[in-house]
């Protein structure tokens, strides 16, 4: 999605929002040619190290096959689609991953991953930050790369998020962001979660350290905009089954109807050079 939307450079240090249980996908950025990543959770779930090494041996094996991309079939629900899920190879060149994939390179990978926030061979590093609140856990404008899969969605603070990830941006540098603005079974309505006054909502998440921020499309594309982000892609996912505006809480009476039906979005956003 990046390169059609003409980000096509190698980004060589990437960030990741809610890395959940697993670290796969940033393990996937290193195998692919980055040197660093940063991974930033508000709970550590991801601290199985043996858990890690089985998922970056397979995923060394998927790069090694040219492995496709799992397409509709195999996940209906992950958006957007693609065009296309051969293996990248337009991207990832033979003479690219002859370079990636070299054993010494995995090795270092794999010796990162064992030990997490040091250096290892090839300048390659793993970083692994659970709670991170401190914005300072990262260098302004030193990733090329920042993205999150479902999670922005459940960040309290939105405001200073957006604002960390400028800062952590190299000028140039992108985002890419799936956000699932559904009511995650808190409601029997994909958009319930909007019916809920104030004192609900805070007797459903009880003590929960996250839940769902409750914030609609637009407040992110708001927040995108004042942060001085170029939005490159915005795909929005519709939805027209849930509750109507009558139902709507007295803070959300005022929701636009785009927001009201918009139940996830894809954006990719640049930093200004």
């Amino acid at each position: 999605m990046a390169c059609q939307n003409g980000l096509t450079s190698y980004p060589e240090v990437v960030a990741e929002l809610g890395p959940g249980n697993s670290l796969g996908t940033g393990l996937a950025a290193l195998i692919a040619g980055a040197n660093a990543y940063y991974a930033l959770d508000v709970v550590e779930y991801a601290g199985n190290k043996q858990r890690n090494i089985e998922i970056f041996e397979e995923l060394v094996e998927l790069f090694k096959k040219r492995t496709e991309i799992p397409d509709e079939t195999a996940f209906p629900r992950l958006r957007p689609y693609l065009d296309s899920y051969e293996f990248p190879g337009q991207i990832l060149s033979e003479e690219h991953l002859a370079w990636a994939l070299h054993p010494d390179r995995i090795g270092s990978i794999k010796n990162a991953l064992l030990n997490l926030n040091n250096i290892s061979g090839h300048g390659i590093k793993i970083s692994f930050y659970a709670p991170w609140y401190d914005t300072k856990v990262i260098k302004n404008e030193s990733v090329n790369l920042i993205f999150s899969q479902a999670v922005l969605e459940h960040v309290d603070d939105l405001t200073s998020t957006y604002e960390a990830l400028y800062r952590w941006l190299k000028p140039g540098g992108f985002m890419s962001h799936e956000i699932d603005f559904k009511s995650h079974g808190t409601a029997k309505e994909w958009n319930g979660h909007w019916k809920y006054s104030d004192i609900a909502w805070k007797l459903i998440r009880g003590k929960r350290p996250y839940l769902i921020n409750r914030q609609p499309y637009l407040t992110h594309l708001n927040l995108l905009q004042k942060s001085n982000f170029n939005i490159l892609c915005n795909l929005k996912i519709k939805d027209h089954s849930g509750i109507r505006r009558n139902r709507l809480a007295l803070r959300f009476k005022n929701m636009s109807e785009d927001d009201l039906t918009t139940r996830g979005v894809f954006i990719q956003a640049t930093k200004a050079k």
